[in-house]
């Protein structure tokens, strides 16, 4: 039996492995977790889109990227849970969050309208299903990308880390 301290918050149950995951899904999670650890990580990851993309293609998708994460903060249901950079799990958060961004670069638009309504308001869903499709297709365009692999491990307020 859990007790309160052992169980984690919702959304932060481990539902598999990172290592399981296609490319644009762990690049989602690792881009998530990146961008909540700081400005450093935030550096980084502007820092691998734009030796990957280019410039200009490089600061579109981290663009889309902030502008998510933003929406997700300001219209979020609930925070979204996050594990730490480094932590090999996948939260359950992270997998809905990672197949939300790989619906939207494969253009399966009502699958990831419908992803996105369990992350924001329903009235922010179309806006951020939007700027997912944007951001996903630049992953992608990484993983496809032999030098570039999704980015790594790195907090802003978003997601909370459990470990």
């Amino acid at each position: 039996m859990s007790t309160p301290e052992t169980t984690p918050p919702r959304g932060g149950a481990p539902v598999g492995f990172l290592s399981e995951l296609p490319p644009v899904e762990a690049g989602a999670v690792l881009c998530l977790r990146q961008w909540c650890d700081g400005a450093e990580g935030r550096r980084r990851m502007s820092q691998d889109f734009a030796a990957a993309l280019g410039s200009r293609s490089g600061e579109a998708a981290i663009r889309a990227f902030e502008d998510l994460c933003d929406l997700c903060t300001r219209h979020g249901r609930r925070p979204l849970m996050r594990h730490h950079l480094g932590c090999k799990c996948l939260g359950a958060d992270e997998a809905c969050f990672a197949n939300f961004i790989a619906a939207a670069s494969e253009g399966s638009r009502e699958d990831a309208l419908l992803f996105a309504t369990l992350i924001v308001r329903a009235d922010m869903a179309p806006w951020l299903a939007h700027l997912a499709e944007t951001f996903g297709l630049s992953l992608r365009r990484m993983a496809a990308t032999p030098a570039h692999g999704p980015a790594t491990e790195t907090g802003s307020g978003l997601p909370r880390t459990l470990h």
